[in-house]
């Protein structure tokens, strides 16, 4: 049996990349817009592109009961805005994020703002074996701010910032592996098969 993704639609974004992405991987993905559902997911996808209260607003009522499921274990993957919403807040929003992560999002600190464009991530984590090419698209103006240990990989933009995190079964990027070519599909490979041994 594939791998069911639950792709969480909050209203915000293109979320036709990443299920396309996902299914080329060969899990079987489901679009999301009730997100009470996410408690009975098998795996949580969390997308990015949006705004951090905006992306929020759907979320916040299922709150606690999504991030009981995290600490169970169940995989997720975050990206870009979908992994700044597991921290507590945002210096971008007004709301509380999901908590599950500690730490805050702060606004990038450089002469070019938003960071858009390819960049190396360092990282020794498992998520990256096989990822001949370890460059991914950037598409930022804010950065997670870890006060956890969260952090388990960077990349240098004007000073090295995290830009991968993991948490039991979840990770979260700040990059877009939908959007990053060959190197982008390893890595989400790479992750459904992690979250396929965990089901």
């Amino acid at each position: 049996m594939p791998l069911k993704v639950a792709l969480a639609d909050y209203g915000v974004g293109n979320l036709h990349s990443i299920r396309k992405a996902l299914e080329n991987c060969g899990a079987s993905v489901e679009v999301v817009e009730d997100m009470s559902l996410l408690q009975e997911a098998e795996c949580i996808v969390l997308p990015g592109v949006g705004a951090f209260d905006r992306t929020m607003e759907r979320l916040q009522p299922f709150r606690e009961a999504i991030v009981q499921r995290l600490n169970e274990g169940v995989p997720c993957l975050g990206i870009c805005i979908g992994m700044q919403i597991l921290f507590q807040g945002s210096e971008e929003g007004q709301g509380p994020g999901l908590g599950f992560l500690h730490g805050n999002v702060v606004r990038l600190k450089a002469p070019r703002i938003p960071h858009m464009g390819w960049n190396t991530v360092d990282t020794d984590d498992v998520i990256m074996n096989g990822v001949q090419d370890n460059h991914f698209y950037f598409a930022h103006s804010f950065r997670a701010s870890p006060e956890d240990g969260s952090d388990i990989g960077h990349t240098d933009y004007y000073g090295m910032i995290p830009t991968l995190m993991r948490k039991a079964n979840t990770y979260g990027t700040q990059f877009h592996p939908e959007k990053s070519s060959t190197a982008g599909m390893a890595f989400l490979n790479n992750f459904v098969h992690f979250a396929e041994d965990r089901k």
